[in-house]
C-alpha cells in the first residue's frame, strides 16, 4: 500500500485499540522482525503426508469428517505425536496413540476422496494403509495371507456363508458376529446385519471367451470376486451376467482367464496392510494376464469400479503396460453404440458416483449409460463417499452412516424412480443408509434391452454362468 496508506491504517488502529488487544501484532505491526517470530514448528512425519499444508481443503470430501477425524486432523495428530516424541513427553504420546488408533486408522475409509481435493495432491488414505501395515495384527495378517493362497476357494465360502445367513433368523447370525466381534475386535471381525445380500455366483463358468464368441476377443474380462460373495439386490440379474448378455447382443467377444476364479485385484491386503496376500495376488494376476494375452494387446476390463481401480495399481506394480477401465467406461464407448436404441424405462435415476468412479474419470460413462435407460438421471448434490470400502462398512457401521447421511437425506427428497451406482459394496452401503435399492448401472441396462426376455437370469439364486 506505500508508507502514506500503512500509515492511515495505523492510526485507525490505535484509534479502534488504543490498548492493542485485538489480533496483535498480526495484521498491523510495528516490530521490524516480525517475519521472523511465531513461526509454526512442523514435525517430520511420513512421506506420504509429509507436505502437508494443513489448509483444510480436503476436510469436506473426507467421509469420516463428522465421526472422527479429517485427514488433515490425521496428519496434525501425527505430528504431536512425533513433536511429544522428540519432548519426552510420554504421557502425551500414549494419549494420543491410544485413541489414533479408532480415530484415525481404523474409521478411515483410504478412499483417496481426499487426493482430489488437495492442492499437493496427499492421500492420507496411503498413510494409513502404511501405519495398517506397520501395525498389523500378525494373526490376522496370517490368516489373511493364507486365504490369498486358496483365494477361489475363499469367494466360494464366502458366498456360501452369505446365502446360509440369508436363510437364517438374522437375530442368530447377528449374535454369532457380535460374539465373534467382542472376542477378536471390532476391527477383526464384520458385523451381519438382515440388509446384506445373499451370496452371488461363482466365477468359474465365465472362463474363455464370453460375449459374441465368434470374433476375436477386444478386451480381456476381469469379473470381480466381491459380485461372487455379494449376490445381485433383489431380482438381479448381476453384473457379470448382464455385461456378457450386452457384449453378446453388441457382437463382442470379451476373453476371461481360466483362472479367474483365484483372482483378485488385492484391493482386501492392500487396504489392510497384508503384504504378503497382496504379493500373492500380484503375482497369480500378472502370470492369469500374461498368459490370456500373451501379445499384451488387450484392454482389461472388471465391474466394480474400486476393483478396476485396484487392477491398475497392480498390474503397474507387476510392470505390465495394460490398459486398464471399468465395464462402465467400456459398456458406454464400445457396447451400447451397437445396440438398438432402446426407450427409457424410467424418469428419475438416482445416481451414486463412487470415490474410484471419481478418481478414474468414469462418472460421465456412468451418466452416460444412465441416459439410456432414464428420461432424467441425477446425481444428489450432497453425494459424497459411502465408506462402505470394502468389508470398512461391516467393521465399524457407524462410519459408513455418518458418510451417507447428506447424501440419504438428499436422496429422499428426490422420489427416484431407480437408484444405482457401479461397485456393488457402494450399492449394499447406499441401500443401507437410504431404504432404496440400489443396482449396478450395467444391470438397469441390461433391464432395459431385454425387458421382454428377461431368461432364466431372473432368479438371484441360480448361478447364470453355468456350474
Amino acid at each position: 500500500y506505500g508508507d502514506e496508506l500503512y500509515d492511515v491504517m495505523r492510526a485507525l488502529k490505535r484509534l479502534c485499540d488504543p490498548a492493542g488487544i485485538l489480533n496483535p501484532g498480526v495484521i498491523i505491526s510495528d516490530d521490524p522482525r516480525a517475519h521472523l517470530a511465531d513461526i509454526k514448528p512442523t514435525e517430520q512425519i511420513e512421506e506420504e503426508a509429509d507436505r502437508c499444508v494443513e489448509c483444510g481443503y480436503c476436510e469436506p470430501v473426507c467421509p469420516s469428517r463428522d465421526l472422527t477425524l479429517t485427514p488433515r486432523q490425521r496428519i496434525v495428530v501425527r505430528r504431536a505425536i512425533t513433536r511429544a516424541e522428540s519432548a519426552g513427553d510420554d504421557a502425551l504420546v500414549d494419549d494420543l496413540e491410544r485413541d489414533y488408533g479408532y480415530e484415525a486408522v481404523e474409521t478411515c475409509a483410504a478412499d483417496g476422496m481426499c487426493v482430489t481435493a488437495c492442492p499437493v495432491l496427499i492421500n492420507t488414505g496411503t498413510l494409513v494403509k502404511r501405519l495398517r501395515r506397520e501395525n498389523q495384527n500378525p494373526v490376522m495378517a496370517a490368516g489373511w495371507n493364507a486365504a490369498a493362497a486358496v483365494w477361489g476357494t475363499t469367494t466360494r465360502a464366502g458366498s456360501a456363508a452369505m446365502k446360509v445367513a440369508d436363510v437364517l433368523p438374522p437375530a442368530l447370525v447377528k449374535t454369532a458376529t457380535t460374539v465373534g466381534r467382542a472376542a477378536l475386535g471390532a476391527d477383526n471381525v464384520p458385523a451381519y446385519s438382515a440388509d446384506l445380500p445373499s451370496g452371488g455366483p461363482a466365477r468359474r463358468g465365465l472362463r474363455g471367451l464370453q460375449g459374441a464368441r465368434d470374433a476375436a476377443p477386444v478386451a480381456l474380462y476381469l469379473p470381480a470376486c466381491v459380485n461372487s460373495m455379494f449376490g445381485p439386490a433383489a431380482d438381479g440379474v448381476g453384473v457379470g451376467a448382464a455385461f456378457v448378455a450386452l457384449a453378446e447382443r453388441a457382437g463382442i467377444t470379451v476373453i476371461v482367464p481360466d483362472a479367474i476364479e483365484s483372482l483378485c485385484c488385492s484391493t482386501p491386503w492392500t487396504s489392510k496392510g497384508y503384504t504378503g496376500g497382496r504379493e500373492t495376488m500380484l503375482r497369480r494376476v500378472a502370470r492369469a494376464v500374461k498368459d490370456t494375452d500373451p501379445a499384451g494387446t488387450l484392454r482389461v476390463v472388471s465391474d466394480a469400479v474400486s476393483c478396476t481401480e485396484g487392477y491398475a495399481h497392480l498390474l503397474a506394480d507387476a510392470g505390465i503396460a495394460a490398459t486398464v477401465e471399468d465395464a462402465v467406461t467400456f459398456t458406454a464407448r464400445e457396447i451400447l453404440p451397437r445396440l438398438e436404441p432402446v426407450p427409457p424405462t424410467m424418469d428419475t435415476l438416482v445416481l451414486h458416483p463412487t470415490c474410484s468412479s471419481t478418481q478414474m474419470g468414469v462418472d460421465a460413462d456412468l451418466m452416460t449409460l444412465a441416459r439410456a435407460v432414464a428420461t432424467n438421471p441425477v446425481i444428489p448434490d450432497d453425494w459424497g463417499c459411502c465408506a462402505f470400502a470394502g468389508d470398512r462398512g461391516m467393521l465399524h457401521p457407524e462410519l459408513t452412516a455418518s458418510a451417507t447421511a447428506a447424501e440419504a437425506a438428499a436422496v429422499a427428497t428426490l422420489d427416484g424412480d431407480g437408484h444405482a451406482s457401479c461397485n456393488r459394496t457402494c450399492e449394499i452401503g447406499m441401500t443401507r443408509a437410504t431404504g432404496k435399492e440400489y443396482r449396478h448401472i450395467i444391470e438397469l441396462l441390461y433391464g432395459a434391452v431385454f425387458s421382454d426376455a428377461r431368461l432364466e437370469l431372473s432368479d438371484p439364486h441360480h448361478d447364470p454362468v453355468g456350474d
